[in-house]
This record gives structure tokens, sequence and C-alpha cells, in this order.
């Protein structure tokens, strides 16, 4: 009634399903009969020889991950039974079908995608799902990345999902339609339809407190007498509705109103062998309750009615029905586990360690929200007061480490007296003090205090002591002093433990890179390898702290954008804003500069928003790293000078070096070359690498650079020959490219172009266009002083064209000036075939003439929008081409690429 608007809207919506899939939200109040609208879509979809699957949100099983999955493909048994092994094994796994390691959220994206797409192959498939504000965190964050790549499928998907519930789906981006209240027109004509005998002053009352709230209107004039006395009030819908729904349940038999408590706490929808129907049909005369025909599972015809069953029952009867529910799901499964808990009338040891195991488990499935419930209730049921606050602030912990809940615990440390704090204490505390940039010297004294009391004879890796080292490991790195180090050696020594692998790889690459590094290469690129696979976030992203010194964080790219996605629908929130430090990083080296400005401006919104002062101080010094390369001395200023302002009272000397570098780049950017050498030494001695400052291996060819154009050849010479002693340039092809070209620049006259060769031959050294355009113009200055002006061109053309694209302004100007001293006017590189495109470039081109907008190549690739225009604007002229429409035609004139 009233809604022709809106089902055309859903109507067009199916129409298309079949042709281009995609999907569409439906957003309204409750009551305001979104449901319905849902039921007559569905049938519409019917008619059309749509297949149709459904599945629904349920309040009472939001903390059950994969919940909803599992509602979605059960039916699916066939399709399921011949995917290939690793898509039917991620889904099994996910809905707890099959056992195994838990699949990363790429994986099981593609696994379900794959599911769906076999289930569509004999007719177009619509996915109806309800209530999606209740959905489990985990499924919900599937079906959000699901919904954005159902575009050219015949795969649709239908949400509903009820306003003001703070649902990750509100904010998506989907398409949307809104549903609200009936106009007093329609109002009045369903009013009348569906009670046509009511008293015009009972009609009048019911108009008036139903305010076009279609469920008020057909629920509430029942219960009003023919003088509408007493008056219903002004109570809000939700709550009248369930009073009018509590009226129903009270007049039902007692084993009907079993039954149904049962069905309102299971959630599944699915009728288990003690539930008979027989049982349920008062509850479905009473309409509140619908009872599938074949299937017999039960749908709820209002969430309001199941809220409304679990309210008017006693807590005793809500622990027998949990009890009796635990018994139907196997042991070792979180729905056992969950439901023995709600059956608990006070502490259980058993019950807590259960709650504990699949706590874990659900972190390692990707599920860290998830996994904090569980933790925080397996604190509850703890009996012993160690066992409740040892849970408890690891429960703290994760919300600091992973989602994003920085909660300051420092006054349970207070409390712990002259004893010390545990170690599950010291590790919420001091991640709580780290993030929000804390003074390094308290975190390391409480961090060894909490260890000192771990001793050798009962030592074990359980997750709280792992996770203290990995902070540890952390606040060392960050205070960046060799005693701090060597502190952490000597409690690890003292523990006498192998370290697990995963802090093993931080310790060496994280840590001390420039001495620890080599022999964990191997083992670090296989992780790296197998990340695809990995589901726990903060996992992914250690893997990407371990590779960040040693220039592997390409590899681990994917899983990042992963863990932001994650974080973007409010999951993992700490763990994305890590992430986006990471790939920050990474920009910066790798020269998507306009990609890191994009990313630094997001990652801020989280950093304010949550209070993580450190990782926003990692993204100023990237945003002030492109400034200082791109000449705005200002911007530089002003964000190093406030990297200082807090970093040096709490001693945190990694962030006084990467303010030390910005301003580096920002002098050598200006020709200061004298001030730019004496902040490059304030992170990197210049006759030693220090092992215990990984951020010197950022500023090598810097402090070198700005040594030589100083004048202080002695100290330049005396720092490569630290270099090649230290072995650095074995660690990646970057440091390798710096170690030959800073060669390259001391070297003598006799054996420059020797170093130099070296450096621009190395493969891979494409990947850091800023640091080889800087050697490429080193070594044209040289090649000039040594009268070899073609061959100075030539490296001064190729330069040119990369800091032009790098926005790089000074750097250009300066090669400019140089071509102009060879002999030649400073033009751009000729475009055409003579100007190669590189991989990337060819990529994109290669997208771009197949149709993809900028926003979809960026999504495909992991660039910013913004990135991919710059790439498009300056491969253009090297095609000879001024529009896409010419890419197909001068993509096919190209050579084929050669291979490495």
């Amino acid at each position: 009634m009233g809604r022709a608007r809106e089902l055309g809207v859903l109507h067009g919506f199916i129409d298309t399903v079949e042709a281009d899939g995609g999907s569409l939200l439906v957003v309204g109040e409750a009551g305001m009969g979104k449901t319905s609208l849902l039921d007559a879509a569905t049938s519409h979809a019917a008619e059309l020889g749509i297949r149709v699957l459904r599945a629904s949100g349920v309040e009472f099983e939001a903390e059950v991950s994969f919940a909803g999955l599992h509602q979605l493909v059960a039916p699916l048994a066939a399709e399921l039974a011949v995917l290939p092994p690793d898509s039917r094994r991620a889904i099994g796994v996910a809905v707890g079908l099959a056992e195994g390691p838990a699949p990363d959220r790429l994986a099981l994206t593609n696994a379900l995608l794959s599911l769906l797409s076999a289930a569509a192959d004999r007719a177009a498939l619509l996915l109806v799902v309800d209530d999606l504000q209740w959905l489990d965190r985990a499924s919900a964050t599937l079906f959000g990345i699901l919904a954005r790549r159902l575009g050219a499928t015949t795969i649709g998907l239908l949400g509903v999902v009820r306003t003001g519930e703070g649902s990750v789906f509100e904010d998506a981006g989907l398409a949307e339609i809104a549903i609200g209240p009936l106009d007093d027109d329609a109002a009045a004509v369903l009013l009348t339809e569906a009670f046509p005998e009511l008293p015009p002053r009972a009609a009048r009352q019911v108009l008036t407190e139903a305010q076009g709230n279609p469920l008020a209107l057909i629920e509430l004039p029942a219960h009003v007498g023919p003088a509408a006395e007493p008056p219903l009030g002004r109570t809000p819908v939700g709550r009248r509705l369930k009073l009018t729904f509590a009226r129903r349940i009270d007049a039902l038999p007692a084993e009907t109103r079993t039954q149904l408590l049962l069905a309102a706490l299971d959630g599944t929808g699915e009728l288990f062998p003690s539930i008979f129907a027989g049982e349920l049909e008062p509850a479905e005369r009473a309409r509140l309750i619908r009872i599938h025909p074949v299937t017999r599972g039960v749908q709820f015809r209002h969430p309001l009615t199941r809220s409304a069953v679990v309210e008017l029952s006693t807590e005793e009867e809500r622990r027998e029905a949990h009890r009796q529910l635990a018994g139907r799901h196997p042991d070792g499964s979180e729905r056992r586990a969950w439901h023995l808990a709600e059956a608990a009338s006070g502490p259980d040891e058993r019950i807590a360690q259960l709650l504990e195991e699949a706590a874990l488990r659900t972190k390692g499935r990707g599920d860290p929200v998830g996994a904090i419930g569980l933790l925080l209730r397996a604190a509850e049921l703890s009996p012993e007061p160690d066992d409740h606050h040892r849970r408890a602030m690891f429960a703290t912990y994760l919300g600091a480490d992973v989602t994003g809940d920085l909660t300051d615990p420092r006054a349970l440390v207070a409390e712990s007296g002259g004893q010390g704090p545990s170690v599950a204490t010291a590790v919420a505390a001091a991640a709580y003090m780290v993030n929000s940039g804390g003074d390094i010297d308290t975190i390391h004294r409480l961090l060894l205090g909490a260890l000192r009391k771990v001793g050798r004879s009962n030592a074990a890796w359980d997750a709280p002591l792992s996770e203290i080292v990995y902070v540890l490991q952390a606040n060392c790195s960050f205070g960046s002093r060799t005693e701090l180090v060597d502190d952490y050696w000597a409690a690890l020594d003292r523990l006498d433990l192998e370290l697990p692998e995963a802090l093993a790889l931080l310790g060496n690459t994280f840590l001390e890179p420039a001495r620890r590094a080599g022999p964990s290469l191997r083992p670090l690129d296989e992780a790296i390898a197998g990340i695809g696979e990995q589901a726990d976030h903060a996992h992914a992203v250690r893997l990407g702290i371990a590779a960040m010194y040693v220039d592997r964080i390409a590899g681990c790219r994917s899983a990042l954008w992963r863990v932001i996605e994650h974080g973007r629908s409010g999951g993992a929130v700490a763990s994305a804003i890590k992430a986006f430090a990471l790939l920050g990083f990474d920009g910066v080296l790798s020269g998507d500069w306009d990609g890191v400005l994009q990313l630094v401006d997001e990652g801020l919104t989280f950093t304010i928003r949550h209070d993580y002062r450190l990782l926003g101080g990692f993204l100023q010094y990237d945003r002030a790293m492109v400034a200082a390369a791109r000449g705005d001395r200002e911007t530089v200023r002003r964000l190093a000078d406030g990297l200082v302002a807090w970093g040096a009272p709490n001693r945190i000397g990694f962030v006084l070096q990467l303010a030390a570098h910005a301003k580096a780049v920002d002098a050598l950017s200006s020709g200061e070359f004298e001030t730019a050498y004496r902040h490059a030494v304030e992170i990197c001695s210049p006759v030693t690498v220090p092992g215990y400052k990984p951020a010197a291996l950022w500023v090598l060819l810097d402090l070198v650079e700005a040594a030589v154009r100083a004048g202080r050849m002695a100290e330049a010479r005396a720092h490569v020959a630290d270099i090649h002693r230290s072995g650095v340039a074995d660690l990646s092809p970057r440091l390798a490219l710096i170690a030959a070209g800073a060669t390259g620049m001391t070297a003598s006259a006799a054996s420059f172009r020797e170093a130099f060769d070296t450096a621009l031959a190395i493969p891979g050294a494409s990947r850091w266009p800023f640091a080889q355009a800087r050697i490429r113009l080193a070594y044209a200055e040289r090649l000039r002083r040594a009268k070899s002006a073609s061959a100075a061109r030539h490296q001064l053309t190729i330069a040119l064209d990369t800091f032009e694209r790098l926005g790089a302004s000074p750097w250009a100007a300066r090669v400019r000036a140089e071509l102009r001293a060879s002999g030649a006017p400073a033009a751009h590189p000729a475009s055409g075939p003579a100007a190669p495109l590189t991989p990337q470039e060819r990529e994109i081109a290669a997208l771009a003439a197949a149709g993809l907008t900028n926003k979809q190549i960026g999504e495909r690739l992991y660039l910013s929008p913004r990135t991919v225009s710059s790439h498009l604007y300056h491969l253009f002229p090297k095609l000879g081409i001024s529009s896409r429409a010419a890419l197909r035609d001068a993509l096919g004139e190209l050579p084929p690429p050669t291979r490495a």
C-alpha cells in the first residue's frame, strides 16, 4: 500500500539481474515494511525464473562468526560438492563443515563467488539478506566485499538494513532505496482496508500513534477499544509493537512458548528433531512466525517478535534453552561454547577455557571483534581472579592492537602494587602507551618487569607472552637506542625459549635488519608468498612490518589492502591504520606519491578518530617526505617540527629520525647540502650503519649525497665503505642500487662509470624511481665533468622524465640546468615508441583500453584513482595519443614487453 515507487525500483533492479547483476540496499526504520517489500521483490524474481537464496541477520547470533554465511551456503550443498578443493575447503572451514587453517578474506570471497557463479549457471541468482544490521561481523564484511563484485554477473544481492543500528552497510557506498513512513492518505487506506469496522475515534488514535509505520497500523488496532481507552501514550513504536507481540506470546501454550524460545535463541531458522511443527502451529496462527512448508524452517514475521520472545522468558528458561541448543553442536565448535556460556549460572572454568580457545580461533579466522567478545565473556565466567584478569586484559590488548579500541588500562598496573604487573596487564597497558605516543623508557621498564615474572621452568609461548615480546620489539625499535635492544635480547636469553617464527622474523628484520636480517630473508619470502592464505589481520600486518626495512612490502600490498577494507567496515581498525602506515612507507620509496597523499588523508581520519598518535606521526612523515621532494618547504617544516614536539619529550627516537629524514631531503632538494648532511647524521653515523636504528637503511643515499655535495668526501667514502662492510646491499634490490650508486658518487675518475652502470643494471631497480633518478643525475654530472656530454644527456633525459612524473620540481630544475650545461636544450624526452612504457604503465593502459574507469583500475591494482590518472597522463605522450579512445590501437602497435 502506497509503495508504487519503491516496488518500481525493486522490480527494475531485479529485471537487470540476468544481464548485469549488482547490489541494492533497502534501508529504513523498524516496522516500515521492508521485509514485505522484500517478499514482493522475491515473488517478482520467481516469476522471472530467477533462483532466490535467503538469509537473515539474527540479533542473538551476532557474535557467532559466519552464522550469516552458513544460512546462504546451506541450500547450495550440490554446487559446493563440485567446487575445486581449495574453494570447497575455504567455505567449509568458514562455516564449520571442515577442519583446516582459516582461509583469508580474499580466498573466501573468491570461493563464495565461485559457488554462487556455479549456482547461477542455469538461471540467474538473487541473494536476499534481511536484517543486515544483525549479521555477525565476519559475514557482514564478506557480504560487503561480495556486493561490490557482482557487476557484470548474473547474480544480484538485495539487502535490507535497519537505519540507526550502526551497520557496516549504512556507509558502504552501495546503491540504496530508503523506505520511509506511509503518507497520510496511504496510511488511512491501509488502516481502513485492514480494519473496516474500527470506530473513527480509534482509527484517528491509531493513525496518530502509528506515524505512518505500516506494521504499527496493522498490529495496534486489535488492542484499541471502541473508545480508545486507555490512550496508547507517546511511547516509541518499537516498544509498543513489542507490547503487542507480548500479548500474543502470553496467550500461547507453554510448550509452544518453549519451542519458540529455542527458535529465537538458535537463530539458524532450522527445526531440530525435538521441535515439532505441531507445537509451533499456535505461534504461526498468531502471526508471530512463518513455517516453511517444505524445509520446515522457522522465520519470525518481525525481528521485534524474536526480541519479545526472549524478553518475556525468565532467566532460567533462557539458560535451559541454551543448554539444549549447546547439545546440538559438536565439541570444539564456537556455537557450542557460546551456548554453554549463555547457559552458565555462575563462574565455570571449563566453559571459560572453551570460550578462550574459540576466541583465538575466531581471531585467526579474521574476526577480531568476535574474538574480543568471546574473551570478555570468558573473563566473566572465570572463577579465579587471575584468570579473569588475564582474559580481560588480553581482550583489552586486542582492542588496542587490532580493532581500534584504545582503552587506557594503566590504573590496573598501579593496582598491582609492589608485585609488578602480570604479563596480560603489562601488554595491555604497554600497547595503549605505545599507540598513544607514551614515554619509551616507561614502557620498556613495564614490559621487562612483567617478563621477569616468567620463570624459565614454566615459560611457554602462550598468546599473552608472545604479544608482550612483540610489543617489546616495537618499543625498542621506536626507541632506537642500543641499550633498549640489548635489554631485549638479554630478556630472551633468560627465557631460554625458541622464538615462534613470526617473532623471530620481526626481531631480525624489523628490530635489527642491518645486523640480523640476512638469514631471515628466505623464511620471510616464504611467509610473504603465503600471505594470501592469511585471514588473521594482525598477522598479515606483522608480515608487512617484517618486510618494511628489507623492501618487501610489495608482496604484502594485496593483503594490506584487505586489512584496510576490513578496518573501513569497522573491524580491524588498528590493524588497518598500521596497514595505511606500511603502504605509506612503501609508496614514499616506490614513487607512488599521489597515492601516498591519498593514503595519508584517509589514514589520518582513522588515527584522529581513534587517538592513535604514534601511527598518525608515521603518516605525517609520509606526507612530509613527498613535500620535501616536491619543494614544499613550509609543509615539511610544520610537519617535522610537530613530530619533534611530542617525540622528543617521550624519547621516541624513531619519530625524531623520521623528522630528521624529511628535513634532510628538504635541504637536499633546496641545495642546502651542509644542512642536509647534519640532519642525515642524526639518523645514521657517517662511519657505521647502526644496527639499532633500522631507519638508517632509508637514509643511506641521502647521507652520501649530502656529504659529497657538501665537500665532505672523506666522510662520504667512509660511509660507503661501511655500507659494503655491513652487507646491507644483499638485503634488497633497493639497497643494492643505493650501495652501487653511492660507490659511483665517491669513486675515482677511473672507476665511477662501472659503479654507476652496476647500479642502473640491478634487476628491479626501476621500482625505486626517485632513488634511481637521483643516481642518474649524479652519474650525468660526473659524465659531463669527464667530457662525456652525450652520455650525460642520455642519463639526464631519463632522470628528467622521472622527476617530472613524480612532481619533484626542484630535482627536475637541477636536471634542466645540467642539460643546458651539457649543451642540449632542457626538452622533455620525446614521446612515442622511443619512450617505452613501464610494466605498470602498460598494465594500466591495457585496463583503460578495455573500458575500465580509473576507480576500477585502482581497485584492481591497489592504486588510488589519482595515481591511475597520473600514470595515464604521462603515458599518453609516450604513445603519441591524446585520449583513451586511441589506447587500443596504440597498444597494438607496441612491441611485446621484454622479459627480465
